[in-house]
């Protein structure tokens, strides 16, 4: 199962980033997380998060690793549970927006998360794509809306 969005504001590519790459901050634009802490690390490779996420009205837990970190260009995440093994990459581009003598820096990142289920959950994760998509709605929407609040 996968899903992707793509999203362009107009702020700086660097900005973005570094917003978008503290994963703590999926609590302000992912409307499906509860909580995400910072386990350990600094943000690089190898920073673990603990997420906890609402989905079909139940709960679960995630166990994050970040396995790419480019700056202004990727972020990757992998998260497992019992159930799911997810990867989540965020791959970033500088725009221009504006016209004329308003043209300024913009930045286009695009979300995508891949699901690969595990034992019975394998089964049933096709009757969920309608869920999926959902929820992929609501998180294109929430991080336009976050993007579009950075100063």
């Amino acid at each position: 199962m996968d899903i992707e969005r793509s999203v362009t504001v107009g702020h700086p590519i660097d900005r973005v980033f570094a917003y978008l790459s503290d994963f703590t901050t999926t609590t302000e634009w992912d409307p499906g997380t509860v909580r995400t802490e910072l386990v350990s690390g600094d943000g690089g490779v190898g920073t673990r998060y603990h997420n906890v996420s609402k989905f079909l009205g139940r709960e679960t837990d995630l166990e994050y690793l970040v396995v790419e970190n480019v700056p202004g260009e990727r972020f990757a995440l992998r998260g497992e549970n019992a159930t799911v093994v997810a990867k989540d990459t965020m791959t970033f581009v500088r725009t221009v927006t504006g016209s004329g003598a308003t043209l300024g820096e913009g930045t286009t990142v695009t979300y995508r998360a891949d699901f690969e289920f595990k034992g019975v959950a394998r089964f049933v994760a096709p009757l969920l794509a309608p869920a999926f998509k959902k929820l992929g709605d609501e998180a294109e929407q929430g991080m336009r809306e976050a993007l579009s609040r950075l100063a």
